[in-house]
């Protein structure tokens, strides 16, 4: 016989009252990760920001783009990454190619 737990009982209340349940930063970022792997078979090398929307996270994300002899060398980009509080892709985009040891890569630019 299963029993209710407190998270349980707190997830069970948001749908109740017609709110979304809570999609953690923490789990946003995961996800983020797991689906720009999978569409563009790249290495994460990080995430960068993060930040809340109205219909879910938006994950700034710096991706390895080529690999080259010195490491130094490698090509990095950033990522947008969109999900909603289901988890679902919304969109993604890269925003910025850079070197790995550039240290003018500018400012992001705030929606």
């Amino acid at each position: 016989m299963a029993r209710n737990t407190i998270s349980d009982d707190s997830e069970n209340a948001h749908f109740e009252s017609g709110e979304q349940p809570g999609l953690t930063a923490a789990r946003a970022a995961t996800v983020a990760i797991e689906l720009l792997v999978e569409l563009t078979s790249k290495d994460v090398q990080g995430v960068t920001s993060l930040e809340p929307t109205e219909d879910g996270w938006l994950v700034e994300l710096e991706v390895l783009e080529d690999r080259r002899i010195p490491s130094s060398a490698d090509i990095l980009a950033l990522y947008e990454v969109e999900i909603d509080f289901d988890e679902n892709l919304l969109a993604y985009h890269r925003i910025k190619r850079y070197n790995r040891g550039s240290t003018d890569i500018g400012t992001r630019q705030r929606r």
